[in-house]
């Protein structure tokens, strides 16, 4: 598809973020869904080729709408400034750690790992880190996962959760309430081709995180 076409949109979508412009413009909408649908579709059959998790996964099922939700929040625009990707075990809307892709003027990003994870299931990572910190240790410090991403993100508790001491060899990693691989990306000039690439590249280098996270979910 063409990456800056879609860009493009998305910033007069932002300009005009009202019902009139959306519906003037939904030929135009309606055609870079169906693009991203198959670029979609093209990222899963990559993705496949090394996690076979996402290799029956509906592209149609895997991307967002454009609507937003505005019943409890303060921005009352219609509709979303982006277009995203996730990817993961069970579709979009599962507990299972996977891979996601973000396009939005000035703040396009791949990222991967678990968002915000319920109580439960952060629960059983923070027990995973503490019971195999070596093992997450040589995953989040391996040189393919540094180059991509630099350090692990996510918000962090200040002090140590219940049940765990200060000194901890593991504690700063498990005061994260998220733990995720980030990797911002450039829109200038970005192509279809440059945005596989990334993907392929990066969700190798993730996909490590992920099968660590996802046992410790499965428990």
């Amino acid at each position: 598809m063409e990456i800056q076409s879609l860009l493009t949109y998305l910033e007069n979508l932002q300009k005009n973020n009202h019902k009139d412009w959306f519906e003037a413009n939904k030929k135009e909408y309606e055609k870079l869904r169906t693009d991203w649908i198959e670029l979609a579709a093209k990222i899963i059959k990559q993705i496949a080729d090394f996690d076979n998790d996402v290799k029956e996964l509906d592209p149609k099922k895997c991307i967002f709408r454009i609507n937003r939700d505005v019943r409890f929040s303060k921005n009352k625009d219609p509709y979303k400034n982006n277009f995203g990707i996730s990817l993961s075990k069970g579709g979009k809307t599962t507990d299972f750690c996977g891979y996601y892709i973000h396009l939005q003027p000035g703040e396009s990003f791949i990222a991967g790992g678990s968002y915000q994870p319920m109580p439960d299931k952060l629960t059983a990572i923070r027990q995973e880190i503490d019971y195999n910190f070596e093992e997450f240790k040589s995953i989040i410090h391996h040189k393919e996962f540094v180059k991509h991403f630099g350090l692990l993100t996510g918000d962090k508790l200040q002090k140590p959760p219940k049940g765990y001491d200060a000194e901890n060899p593991a504690i700063e990693y498990i005061k994260h309430k998220g733990f995720l691989a980030f990797l911002k990306i450039d829109d200038k000039n970005l192509t279809e081709k440059e945005l596989l690439k990334h993907c392929l590249s990066a969700f190798k280098a993730m996909k490590p995180l992920n099968d660590f996270l996802n046992r410790a979910i499965l428990g």
